[in-house]
Protein backbone atom coordinates (compact mmCIF):
# COMPACT_ATOMS: atom_id res chain seq x y z
CA UNK A 1 0.00 0.00 0.00
CA UNK A 2 2.64 2.62 0.53
CA UNK A 3 4.49 2.04 -2.71
CA UNK A 4 0.97 2.25 -4.18
CA UNK A 5 0.82 5.75 -2.23
CA UNK A 6 4.21 7.29 -3.43
CA UNK A 7 4.26 6.40 -6.63
CA UNK A 8 0.32 8.29 -6.92
CA UNK A 9 2.06 11.46 -5.12
CA UNK A 10 4.72 11.13 -7.70
CA UNK A 11 2.55 10.56 -10.52
CA UNK A 12 -0.03 13.68 -9.53
CA UNK A 13 3.35 16.03 -8.73
CA UNK A 14 4.70 15.82 -12.19
CA UNK A 15 1.44 16.08 -13.77
CA UNK A 16 1.18 19.19 -11.96
CA UNK A 17 4.26 20.23 -12.63
CA UNK A 18 3.49 19.63 -16.40
CA UNK A 19 0.71 22.02 -15.92
CA UNK A 20 2.20 24.48 -14.59
CA UNK A 21 4.80 24.55 -16.85
CA UNK A 22 2.55 24.34 -19.92
CA UNK A 23 0.34 27.49 -18.47
CA UNK A 24 3.76 29.56 -17.50
CA UNK A 25 4.34 32.81 -19.00
CA UNK A 26 7.28 33.57 -21.04
CA UNK A 27 9.86 36.26 -20.36
CA UNK A 28 8.22 38.29 -23.56
CA UNK A 29 5.02 37.90 -22.24
CA UNK A 30 5.52 40.00 -18.80
CA UNK A 31 5.27 43.62 -18.74
CA UNK A 32 5.21 43.91 -22.64
CA UNK A 33 8.02 42.27 -23.63
CA UNK A 34 9.25 41.94 -27.22
CA UNK A 35 10.47 38.82 -29.44
CA UNK A 36 13.92 38.57 -30.41
CA UNK A 37 12.70 39.83 -33.65
CA UNK A 38 11.14 43.03 -32.30
CA UNK A 39 7.84 42.03 -32.21
CA UNK A 40 5.55 41.76 -29.35
CA UNK A 41 3.78 38.59 -28.98
CA UNK A 42 0.08 38.19 -29.47
CA UNK A 43 -2.31 38.10 -26.78
CA UNK A 44 -3.86 34.34 -26.39
CA UNK A 45 -7.48 35.11 -27.32
CA UNK A 46 -9.58 32.24 -29.07
CA UNK A 47 -11.41 35.51 -31.11
CA UNK A 48 -9.76 35.88 -34.64
CA UNK A 49 -7.17 38.79 -34.48
CA UNK A 50 -8.25 41.78 -36.92
CA UNK A 51 -6.79 41.95 -39.96
CA UNK A 52 -6.26 46.20 -39.73
CA UNK A 53 -5.10 48.31 -37.08
CA UNK A 54 -7.84 51.00 -35.49
CA UNK A 55 -8.17 53.93 -38.21
CA UNK A 56 -8.17 51.42 -41.21
CA UNK A 57 -4.47 51.06 -41.67
CA UNK A 58 -2.91 47.45 -42.55
CA UNK A 59 -1.57 46.25 -39.20
CA UNK A 60 2.37 46.91 -39.30
CA UNK A 61 3.60 42.57 -38.73
CA UNK A 62 6.25 41.81 -40.71
CA UNK A 63 5.09 38.88 -42.85
CA UNK A 64 7.05 35.53 -43.22
CA UNK A 65 10.04 34.59 -41.22
CA UNK A 66 12.67 36.56 -40.82
CA UNK A 67 16.04 35.98 -41.77
CA UNK A 68 18.28 37.89 -39.30
CA UNK A 69 17.81 39.69 -36.18
CA UNK A 70 17.33 43.46 -35.73
CA UNK A 71 20.76 44.11 -34.61
CA UNK A 72 22.34 42.02 -37.87
CA UNK A 73 22.99 44.54 -40.88
CA UNK A 74 21.03 43.75 -44.00
CA UNK A 75 22.61 40.71 -46.46
CA UNK A 76 23.98 41.68 -49.71
CA UNK A 77 24.38 39.30 -52.08
CA UNK A 78 28.11 39.15 -53.41
CA UNK A 79 28.63 40.50 -56.71
CA UNK A 80 31.30 38.24 -59.43
CA UNK A 81 34.19 40.07 -60.10
CA UNK A 82 34.43 42.73 -63.29
CA UNK A 83 36.04 40.00 -66.34
CA UNK A 84 33.97 36.82 -65.21
CA UNK A 85 31.81 35.20 -67.39
CA UNK A 86 28.25 34.91 -65.80
CA UNK A 87 26.91 31.43 -64.40
CA UNK A 88 24.10 32.16 -67.96
CA UNK A 89 26.84 32.89 -70.52
CA UNK A 90 28.65 29.44 -69.39
CA UNK A 91 25.84 27.43 -69.43
CA UNK A 92 25.41 29.25 -73.31
CA UNK A 93 29.04 28.06 -73.81
CA UNK A 94 28.07 24.55 -72.92
CA UNK A 95 25.01 24.90 -75.65
CA UNK A 96 27.01 26.28 -78.29
CA UNK A 97 29.68 23.31 -77.52
CA UNK A 98 27.35 20.75 -78.39
CA UNK A 99 27.13 19.43 -74.52
CA UNK A 100 23.92 18.76 -72.86
CA UNK A 101 22.40 21.68 -70.33
CA UNK A 102 18.82 20.04 -70.03
CA UNK A 103 16.77 21.42 -67.37
CA UNK A 104 18.14 25.30 -67.07
CA UNK A 105 17.36 27.07 -63.36
CA UNK A 106 18.68 30.16 -62.22
CA UNK A 107 19.42 29.47 -58.84
CA UNK A 108 21.38 32.62 -57.64
CA UNK A 109 18.78 33.75 -55.01
CA UNK A 110 19.82 30.33 -53.09
CA UNK A 111 23.52 32.11 -52.73
CA UNK A 112 21.96 34.30 -49.91
CA UNK A 113 21.28 32.99 -46.50
CA UNK A 114 18.13 31.61 -46.77
CA UNK A 115 19.99 29.13 -49.74
CA UNK A 116 22.91 27.15 -49.37
CA UNK A 117 24.43 29.96 -48.26
CA UNK A 118 28.41 29.59 -49.54
CA UNK A 119 29.01 33.17 -50.73
CA UNK A 120 28.11 32.47 -54.29
CA UNK A 121 27.36 35.36 -56.94
CA UNK A 122 25.71 33.71 -59.37
CA UNK A 123 24.40 29.60 -59.48
CA UNK A 124 22.69 28.42 -62.52
CA UNK A 125 22.30 24.78 -62.31
CA UNK A 126 21.45 21.74 -64.90
CA UNK A 127 20.83 18.33 -64.54
CA UNK A 128 24.25 17.38 -65.84
CA UNK A 129 26.21 20.14 -64.15
CA UNK A 130 25.68 23.23 -61.87
CA UNK A 131 27.87 26.79 -62.68
CA UNK A 132 28.73 28.78 -59.52
CA UNK A 133 30.44 32.25 -60.40
CA UNK A 134 32.26 34.04 -56.75
CA UNK A 135 32.75 37.14 -56.21
CA UNK A 136 36.65 36.02 -56.27
CA UNK A 137 39.05 33.37 -56.58
CA UNK A 138 39.83 32.84 -53.02
CA UNK A 139 36.46 31.72 -52.49
CA UNK A 140 35.78 29.85 -55.36
CA UNK A 141 39.04 27.98 -54.84
CA UNK A 142 37.80 27.17 -50.81
CA UNK A 143 34.86 26.04 -52.42
CA UNK A 144 36.23 23.85 -54.84
CA UNK A 145 38.61 22.50 -52.22
CA UNK A 146 35.20 21.44 -50.34
CA UNK A 147 33.64 19.56 -52.75
CA UNK A 148 37.28 17.66 -53.85
CA UNK A 149 37.22 15.83 -57.27
CA UNK A 150 33.32 16.32 -57.93
CA UNK A 151 34.00 19.91 -58.99
CA UNK A 152 36.48 21.89 -61.36
CA UNK A 153 37.62 25.58 -61.14
CA UNK A 154 38.65 28.02 -63.19
CA UNK A 155 39.24 31.91 -62.14
CA UNK A 156 35.82 32.48 -60.04
CA UNK A 157 33.68 29.84 -61.80
CA UNK A 158 33.37 26.17 -60.46
CA UNK A 159 31.60 23.74 -62.30
CA UNK A 160 30.09 21.10 -59.55
CA UNK A 161 28.60 17.99 -60.74
CA UNK A 162 27.37 16.31 -57.54
CA UNK A 163 24.22 14.50 -57.71
CA UNK A 164 24.55 14.11 -61.58
CA UNK A 165 25.11 11.38 -63.71
CA UNK A 166 27.56 13.12 -65.98
CA UNK A 167 30.73 10.75 -67.29
CA UNK A 168 34.16 11.49 -66.32
CA UNK A 169 34.35 12.14 -70.12
CA UNK A 170 31.62 14.41 -70.52
CA UNK A 171 32.90 16.44 -67.44
CA UNK A 172 36.12 17.11 -69.38
CA UNK A 173 34.63 18.28 -72.29
CA UNK A 174 32.26 20.73 -69.39
CA UNK A 175 35.90 22.07 -67.93
CA UNK A 176 37.36 22.52 -71.13
CA UNK A 177 34.63 24.90 -72.34
CA UNK A 178 34.96 26.92 -69.06
CA UNK A 179 39.00 26.71 -69.23
CA UNK A 180 38.66 28.67 -72.69
CA UNK A 181 35.99 31.19 -70.86
CA UNK A 182 37.67 31.86 -68.07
Amino acid sequence: MTNRLRLLSTAATVLIALGLTACGEDSADQDGGTWADGRSPAPATSAAAPTEAPGGAAAARPTGRPTESASTPPFTMPTKAAGTPSARSVVDAFKAAGLAVPNIRDRSRECGPDGVGIGCAQLVATDAVSVYVFPDEATASNQTEIWGNDAYRKGAVVLNYLGTKTSATERKRYDAVLAKLA
